[in-house]
C-alpha cells in the first residue's frame, strides 16, 4: 500500500472540508465533502447533492468518484470524507454503503485508504477493505 505523506492527508482533508460549503442540503442540513486523490494525482472534489424527491440524491464521495470517471480516470489511491450538521464538524462521517459499493468498483480493496477526518488533527484512515469487509465487486465477476 503506498503511504501517504502528512502535508497529502492534511491537504486532502483541507479540500473535503472547503467542499462542505458546495452542499446542497435544504433537506437534512448534513453537509458532507469529499476529496479524491487519483493515482495521476489528481484531486477530485465532491460534496452531496439532496433532492425533493430523497432516491436521486448523491453522496460527496460519488460525486468526486463519478467527476474523475467523467474525465477518464479510474485509478485512485485515497479519498477524505468530512461533514456534519448544519456544515460544523463534531465527529467522524464514513462512506455510505452505497459509496463503498461504487468504490469496489474502481479501487483496490486492500490498498484504497479512505480518511474520515474532523479536522487536520483528528482523522483516522482505514482501507476499502476494512470497511467493505468481504466486497462484491468486478472480481468476483470474471470467468475462472
Amino acid at each position: 500500500m503506498k503511504q501517504l505523506e502528512q502535508e497529502q492527508i492534511r491537504q486532502l482533508i483541507r479540500t473535503a472540508r472547503a467542499q462542505l460549503a458546495y452542499s446542497y442540503v435544504p433537506y437534512s442540513h448534513f453537509h458532507v465533502g469529499a476529496a479524491l486523490l487519483a493515482r495521476n494525482g489528481t484531486v477530485y472534489t465532491g460534496c452531496n447533492i439532496e433532492n425533493a424527491g430523497y432516491t436521486p440524491c448523491n453522496c460527496a464521495e460519488r460525486t468526486a468518484i463519478f467527476k474523475a470517471v467523467s474525465e477518464g480516470v479510474t485509478d485512485f489511491d485515497a479519498i477524505c470524507v468530512t461533514g456534519g450538521m448544519n456544515g460544523e464538524v463534531t465527529e467522524f462521517t464514513t462512506p455510505c454503503g452505497v459509496c463503498r459499493q461504487v468504490m469496489m468498483e474502481f479501487c483496490d480493496p486492500e490498498t484504497f485508504q479512505i480518511i474520515v477526518a474532523i479536522d487536520e488533527d483528528n482523522y483516522v484512515i482505514k482501507t476499502l477493505q476494512e470497511l467493505l469487509p468481504m466486497g462484491f465487486g468486478p472480481g468476483n465477476l470474471k470467468s475462472k
